[in-house]
């Protein structure tokens, strides 16, 4: 499990896992530095994909499949052990939704709660309809990058950076451009699921979640563009909600 999942502070009384997913191109860092903010409570890990990291010299995975077989493989046994919830960003909402979907159907597991952010409803038209970014020149994908906020300017003008920087993040929006999902006729889930989004960002078809679980449903829109979650005000306020949130659930586990 230590190649797929990042956990910088393991805390076996944790009543709760809190499983975050990576954005396109990201890396395991970010959220695995949450576990020595969240309380003893909570346990974070983080997923490592190929490509990357202690992965670097990996091929990048070239489907959704491909990810969802993974991650479930590598945590299947520990979600049989407690209560857990994902958190997603962008490409990582996506990717969450994916293996709650799988873990539902074939195991019949599902999280406590799903928080995801940044990203349109896999089966929403307007996530359908969007343009597709990794097919873009690299000099138009790297305006679109520097358009939507998040990347440091110095990191998009260093071409040794970007050679890194670049393969794994396109990869990443080939795989999610390439995602369908079929609108459901009734609810895959049961969990509650809260979207987040920057108010600043690109509108996003949060609504369409809400047809994926039956559970409670809430939106929370908070300042800043699509990496408002890097400004620390918004990340103590995402990580009080889902402390509050996993800290208060029934938690009815089987």
């Amino acid at each position: 499990m230590d190649k797929v999942i990042n956990c910088f502070t393991k805390k076996p009384d944790a009543v709760a896992r809190l499983v975050c997913f990576p954005w396109a191109g990201g890396g395991s860092i970010h959220y695995a530095r949450w576990g020595r903010v969240f309380n003893d409570s909570i346990e974070v890990y983080s997923v490592r994909l190929p490509g990357r990291e202690t992965r670097a010299k990996e091929k990048f995975f070239q489907n959704m499949q491909q990810i969802v077989d993974e991650i479930v493989e590598a945590l299947l046994p520990a979600l049989k052990e407690k209560p857990f919830a994902f958190f997603g960003h962008s490409f990582g909402a996506m990717t969450s939704f994916a293996v709650a979907d799988s873990l539902k159907r074939l195991h019949g597991l599902e999280p406590v709660h799903l928080f995801l952010s940044g990203a349109s409803a896999p089966y929403s038209e307007m996530r359908i309809g969007a343009p597709k970014r990794s097919e873009l020149t690299d000099e138009e994908f790297l305006q679109w990058l520097s358009s939507i906020g998040g990347t440091p300017p110095e990191l998009l003008a260093n071409p040794e950076v970007l050679k890194l920087f670049l393969p794994a993040l396109k990869a990443d929006l080939h795989v999610v451009e390439n995602y369908r999902c079929d609108r459901p006729t009734r609810p895959l889930l049961s969990c509650a699921v809260t979207c987040f989004d920057g108010k600043q960002d690109v509108p996003h078809d949060l609504q369409a979640w809400k047809e994926m679980s039956s559970g409670d449903f809430t939106v929370r829109m908070l300042d800043g563009d699509h990496f408002y979650l890097k400004d620390s005000a918004n990340e103590k306020v995402l990580i009080d909600f889902i402390t509050k949130h996993l800290e208060t659930s029934e938690m009815d586990y089987l």
